[in-house]
Parts: C-alpha cells; structure tokens; sequence
C-alpha cells in the first residue's frame, strides 16, 4: 500500500505507556497497533534520547491476531494483551472484524 488516508495523531503519542517504551527500548517491542494513523514508513519518532523509524504501515483484522503479534507488541501473549487493551479502553469490546493499523518500526540506525 503506497497510499495512506491522513495521520489522525502526531507520532509522538504512537508508544507513551511507561512500560511499553521501556520494552521498545529493550528491542521487545516492535510495533503498536492502532485506530488510526499517527506515523508513516520512513517516519521517526524518538523515546528516552533514542530514535525509532516507522518501517511497515498495514491494516489488520483483531479476529487475524496472533500470539506472535501480541509478542511484537510487548506482552507475553495474546490473551493477555487482550486483557490489558479491553481494561486500558473502558467500553471497548474485542469485535474481531475491527480493523487497526499495525505501525511496525525499529530503532533507528545511524550510518
């Protein structure tokens, strides 16, 4: 997919949960999933003095969710990852045709 609808948040809210930047930091972390967009590929965003870029921007169903995709985005599986996003969300129920961006980075590089 080279074209994206508009970012709907500033990159800079993509990751701010204390634990999930520590994660990020530590190389555990590797993507956040979203309603929206808040950063594109090629776009970077910085967490405790390092910096991350945006590698992969895709739309996903929660139903097509693995316990792979809760790993790469910190937790140690999918049923707790479930646990965690329906208690931070009040009011939110896990429809599995919802559709969510998977923002996929890495830390930055430099060369």
């Amino acid at each position: 997919m080279d074209a994206y609808p508009e970012k709907t948040c500033s990159i800079d809210r993509l990751v701010t949960h204390p634990k999930l930047v520590a994660a990020t930091i530590a190389g555990i972390k590797t993507q956040q999933r979203r309603d929206g967009i808040y950063g594109l590929p090629g776009e970077t965003f910085d967490l405790e003095g390092m910096t991350f870029v945006v590698t992969d921007l895709t739309r996903q169903r929660l139903g097509d969710m693995t316990d792979a995709h809760a790993i790469a985005e910190g937790y140690p599986n999918l049923e707790m990852y479930k646990d965690i996003i329906l208690r931070m969300h009040a009011g939110m129920t896990w429809e599995v045709d919802s559709l969510v961006w998977v923002h996929t980075f890495a830390a930055k590089i430099d060369n």
